[in-house]
């Protein structure tokens, strides 16, 4: 392997797991003003301020990864893998750093707000993990081949793939609380609110019900059917194992 490419590949684990650590600082700040007792749904009310704030907050989280990813790849698909792999490494460390810190969550089926973009995203610790884990293993295949100067494009019809099934466990995270909004908020107005405040208030009487574990298996059956059609392809093309 070249140097250069496993020094770059070790930075950027750091810098993962070091971001890692500073969302769970945020998260036990919040913690500790709103939900002193322990976190637990229904949700409650936020400063108008400060929800805007954790709204950019995690614009910008987004803005960082896909920066060092941009800095460390050498190619478009190579900064693309840096990008999901740092991704990765930061969301299993969040709630590893949780753990150490507040003893949460206490098994990796307990509920948690995973993102606020577009719209709240809701599901079990274990979901996102998961999530975690295929998009490490896929970011350390493209840095892997990269650093064998093997590595080929990936396929329009692998991004389909890629694509669809992000698409399908999108839609995992979100359907429950859509679902609990859905009866007084039309579908526009749950991704662009017009009143900000009243879906807010409405949402604190939010208590997830189920997650579609079938749902989000079918999309992550398909990401990883992308992922498996591009490795045997660049396998067999590269002649590596």
């Amino acid at each position: 392997m070249k140097r250069i490419s496993l020094a770059v590949f070790i930075a950027v684990t750091f810098f993962a797991v070091a971001m890692g650590f500073m969302e769970s600082s945020v998260v036990i700040y919040l913690r500790e003003i709103y939900y002193p007792e322990g976190f637990a749904f229904p949700l409650k009310i936020m400063n108008m301020h400060i929800a805007l704030t954790e709204i950019f907050r995690e614009f910008a989280t987004l803005v960082m990864l896909g920066s060092v990813g941009f800095i460390a790849g050498r190619t478009r698909l190579e900064k693309f893998g840096f990008f999901i792999f740092a991704f990765g490494i930061w969301d299993i460390f969040f709630y590893i750093f949780l753990k150490l810190l507040l003893g949460w969550p206490e098994s990796l089926f307990t509920w948690d707000i995973l993102f606020l973009l577009p719209t709240t995203w809701v599901g079990p610790v274990l979901a996102p993990v998961i999530n975690a884990i295929t998009m490490i293993i896929f970011g350390v295949l493209i840095w892997y081949f990269q650093s064998k100067d093997k590595l080929w494009p990936v396929k329009m019809r692998e991004w389909i793939m890629l694509a669809a099934g992000s698409l399908i466990v999108f839609w995992s995270y979100i359907e429950d609380y859509v679902s609990f909004l859905h009866p007084s908020f039309s579908v526009s107005e749950i991704f662009f609110p017009k009143d900000t405040g009243r879906l807010i208030e409405f949402a604190t009487h939010y208590v997830p019900q189920e997650f579609n574990w079938v749902v989000f298996g079918i999309g992550q059956l398909i990401i990883l059917a992308g992922i498996g059609l591009w490795y045997f392809r660049e396998r067999n093309i590269s002649g590596h194992p």
